[in-house]
């Protein structure tokens, strides 16, 4: 047993021997207790159930007490199992017993002490082994007087039978665990002479004492790290060189105190050779190696050698990577918006306080704006400063800068290269110049070392970047290039944010130059709107408000996908379209029908032409609406549906038929609703860019919307910010427009109306109707040229018109509206009128004496209608001449 698995087996066996000797003892133990409680028990209750039997006292009363409970008592000892049931009286002498030679002896020894009275149970050793009785008191029914007693034995079992039957289990179990205990120890002896390689302990002890003596005498660290990072073996070397502490072995690495840099590389387990690494003040070359390389790697090996003397390296290495790492920052946050400003400003935060203690950047006016420098220039405004708290007290932003000739900046500027100044106090001439209190406060603060760069793109310079140091070592040659690369980066930057700027603000000047500058005041409807550009720049949204003829306005709201020039120059045309084809006095429906034929040709002609963008996804919205009567009527071409707000505050998203977007219609023709407005309600007009955005889905918008205008007796201008208020993105990305229009209904005073039978001999009575009604509105003086335009109107809706035919009359502010309908859709036109043409001549003076007019179809007919101006005198019929009249307007016309 030399070996330490023979050994362990060795100890093993005694453990079982030993432990199978005591688990003997237990069992013999604990079956003798058993069995001797077990016959107790058996005893006690088959006396106890015989003493109180029925009859059991009656029997022992009876004259012949032996020939009752003698076949009783053998009967009971028979079926329980007891050794013998013995029945005697107070005297000692028995009635009954298994051997009848004993029935009427006397039982010595009857009571054990004074326990007669009551039921007792003792042992005893017989001539059948241990034995246990117990013996009953049976009383009479006074329950004073002991008629008898009936004791009852058991011979208790033998604790050699109950050992030999459970002592081949227990040797069992203990052979069996022995077995497992000498597989386990093979087991282990196998997988110890694995690792050990075979070797004896004496082997490995020897072995173990030369390594030791081997890592410890080395001037090399050495150590042992497992393959869950944890140091298992450090030589002395390793623990100067890492200043490793006492209690390092069983640690991970990484709770060893160590750079974070340090303890990823010792504890990457990965093949390193001769890396140099910067620990603390010492400059190691490390060397990796796992320590089985032919298998799942079990730990590895590193070994370091201290190369201090390479410090001076190592330091300008770590300065280049700092600069690298500064550019590769500086490419990341200068830039990350296109504006101008901001750009400066990133980049005035990137250089401090890596590269300097304080950095300004001063840009050159026509930059800021867009535009293109005409050259360089010795003034700048100021646009960035960051920096130390001395920073404060160089010029500020905002400030326009006229810089001295000899100073580095105009120096600089002029020669397109950077300006190197090391010693701010052996040249301090040029800042006593430009600034004389400022440059001794700069001094006394303990700046001491600048260098300028010039801001270059494409041979343009755009401004100059200024670094400055205070608390570090002054500028040196090194630096001057990488400040040249850094300000070459942020030119780049600054340029796009420029020419950005100059894009935007075209492009924003244009569409404010195409929206509406204001909104014309209206009888029909108060208007309020807003317009927001998105983010990224100005889009195609645009609203209109466009009067009508008969006091009527169309709201129009529109939408042309995209951003830029393009967008809004598409915008442009649309709503110049949409004022045109609204001169024709169009239904909505028919309106978008020639507006979308008009886009579709605009896009065939761009692709054709110019392979330019298409104008597809232009949408609009166009709503007419009618003082007099109330009536709404709507159509749109792939816009949201408006929103109504009733007086009460109830709103409701009105359901008009969509239809594609403009362009994409396919032929089909658009639908529109028409619908009665309350007086008071406001219709809400919008784009899609009020409720929908990247960051929040289209019924989530309109439900905000709904909220938002669900306020009663709120103005147009309340409304319109209200909505903002609650609905508008955080971050738009696209355009927003809003319009919010309050409806009204005419005065039914300021409004007349005659059904007008087709009989020319009623325009008498007709004209008599309106000079009348324009007594009453204080319109005496237009009573002449109303009733010869009324005149010529109505005849010829008699004359060339069909039933039913109205006149209206309408004052609509300082407008007076006369509106003849028949049910014809034939249209007058005006002309000249030969000498020999009978008819021409009355519509001709229709247009001399009215402001305007013209005509719009209706679904049953046409109406002629014709607007004059309450505020500017009437047309004197003497300014005709009488030649003209006469040549003009024949009894033959009529």
């Amino acid at each position: 047993m030399r070996s330490v698995a023979g050994r362990v087996f060795l100890l093993q066996l005694v453990i079982m021997v030993l432990f199978a000797a005591a688990a003997g003892g237990a069992l013999v133990v604990q079956a003798r207790n058993s069995n001797m409680q077990e016959a107790r028990q058996l005893s006690m209750g088959v006396a106890q159930s015989f003493a109180r039997a029925p009859g059991t006292l009656d029997a022992m009363k009876a004259g012949e007490p032996t020939e009752l409970l003698q076949p009783r008592a053998e009967d009971t000892r028979r079926h329980t199992g007891v050794d013998y049931v013995v029945a005697f009286d107070p005297q000692g002498f028995r009635w009954t017993h298994p051997d009848p030679k004993l029935i009427g002896k006397h039982i010595f020894a009857l009571r054990e002490g004074d326990a007669a009275d009551r039921p007792f149970t003792k042992t005893f050793e017989g001539s059948l082994g241990l034995a246990v009785d117990t013996t009953v008191p049976v009383y009479d029914t006074d329950g004073t007087t002991i008629v008898g007693f009936v004791s009852v034995g058991v011979t208790v079992a033998s604790v050699d039978d109950v050992v030999q039957d459970q002592l081949p289990q227990l040797l069992g179990f203990a052979g069996a665990a022995l077995a497992v205990a000498a597989v386990g120890t093979g087991l282990v002896s196998w997988r110890l002479r694995r690792q050990t390689r075979a070797l004896d302990p004496s082997e490995m002890t020897r072995m173990y004492e030369h390594h030791d003596a081997v890592l410890h005498a080395v001037r090399e660290g050495v150590l042992i790290i497992g393959d869950d990072a944890r140091l298992l073996l450090a030589n002395d070397e390793a623990r100067r060189l890492l200043d490793l502490p006492a209690d390092a072995e069983e640690r991970r690495v990484t709770e060893l105190g160590l750079a974070a840099d340090t303890a990823g590389l010792l504890g990457s387990g990965r093949t390193v050779t001769d890396v140099v690494h910067l620990a603390g003040d010492r400059l190691l070359a490390v060397n990796i190696r796992p320590v089985d390389p032919g298998s799942r790697p079990a730990g590895s090996v590193v070994t370091l050698r201290d190369t201090t003397e390479l410090r001076a390296l190592a330091g300008r290495a770590e300065v280049a990577r700092e600069r690298l790492g500064l550019l590769y920052e500086a490419g990341i946050r200068i830039g990350t918006t296109l504006d101008v400003v901001r750009t400066a400003q990133e980049l005035a935060e990137v250089a401090v306080p890596r590269f300097a203690d304080a950095a300004t950047v001063d840009l050159l006016d026509p930059i800021l704006r867009g535009a293109v420098s005409a050259g360089p220039s010795p003034e700048m405004r100021r646009v960035a400063v960051h920096g130390v708290d001395g920073a404060r007290s160089l010029s500020p932003v905002g400030e326009l800068i006229r810089f001295v000739p000899t100073s580095p900046v105009a120096v600089g500027a002029e020669r397109g290269r950077a300006v190197l100044d090391a010693d701010l106090t052996a040249s301090s001439e040029w800042m006593t110049a430009q600034d004389p209190e400022r440059a001794r406060h700069l001094l006394d603060l303990g700046f001491h070392s600048l260098i300028t760069v010039p801001l270059q793109a494409r041979g343009v310079v755009l401004g100059m970047a200024s670094f400055w140091r205070s608390d570090a070592v002054p500028f040196g040659g090194e630096d001057l290039a990488f400040a040249e690369e850094l300000a070459a980066r942020a030119a780049v930057a600054v340029d796009n944010a420029r020419r950005y700027t100059r894009e935007h603000t075209l492009a924003e000047t244009l569409q404010r130059s195409l929206l509406p500058s204001s909104l014309p005041d209206h009888s029909a409807v108060e208007v309020a709107h807003r317009y927001l550009p998105a983010l990224e720049g100005v889009g195609g949204d645009w609203f209109d408000v466009i009067p009508l003829p008969g006091a009527r306005v169309a709201l129009v709201v529109g939408d042309v996908v995209g951003h830029g020039l393009h967008a809004a120059a598409t915008m442009g045309q649309l709503r110049t379209a949409v004022h045109n084809f609204s001169a024709l006095d169009l239904p909505p429906d028919e309106l978008l029908g020639h507006l979308d034929e008009l886009v579709a040709r605009i896009d065939s002609d761009e692709n054709v032409e110019w392979d330019n963008e298409s104008v597809s996804g232009a949408t609009c919205l166009y709503a007419i609406y009618d003082p007099a009567s109330g009536s709404c009527a709507l159509a749109r071409s792939g816009h949201p549906e408006p929103a109504l707000v009733h007086p009460d505050g109830t709103v409701e998203y009105l359901r008009v038929p969509g239809s594609p977007p403009l362009g994409l219609g396919g032929g089909e023709p658009f639908e529109t609703a028409e619908l009665t407005l309350p007086e008071g309600s406001r219709l809400v007009l919008y784009t899609d860019g009020l409720v929908e955005d990247r960051e929040r889905g289209l019924d989530t918008g309109l439900e905000g919307l709904r909220h938002a205008l669900a306020h009663p007796d709120r103005t147009p201008e309340e409304t319109c910010q209200d909505v903002l208020d609650a609905v508008l993105p955080a971050r738009s990305s696209d355009d927003i427009a809003l319009l919010v229009a309050r409806t009204r209904l005419l005065d039914p005073s300021h409004m007349g109306e005659w059904d007008v039978p087709s009989d020319p001999a009623v325009v008498a009575g007709i004209r008599s109707a309106v000079t009348r009604r324009l007594e009453t509105w204080g319109l005496e003086e237009m009573a002449f040229t109303t009733e010869l335009i009324i005149s010529e109107l109505v005849t010829n809706a008699i004359r060339y018109g069909t039933e039913p035919i109205r006149l209206r009359l309408v004052q609509d502010r300082d407008s007076l509206i006369c509106e003849v309908s028949d049910g014809s859709s034939t249209s007058p036109h005006l002309r000249r009128a030969a000498t020999t043409d009978e008819g021409g001549r009355g519509l001709f003076l229709v247009a001399q004496f009215a402001q305007r007019w013209g005509t719009r179809y209706t679904a049953r007919g046409k109406v002629i209608w014709t607007e004059q101006s309450t505020q500017s005198p009437p047309s004197d019929p003497d300014a005709v001449s009488a030649d003209a009249l006469l040549d003009q307007w024949e009894d033959a016309a009529w």
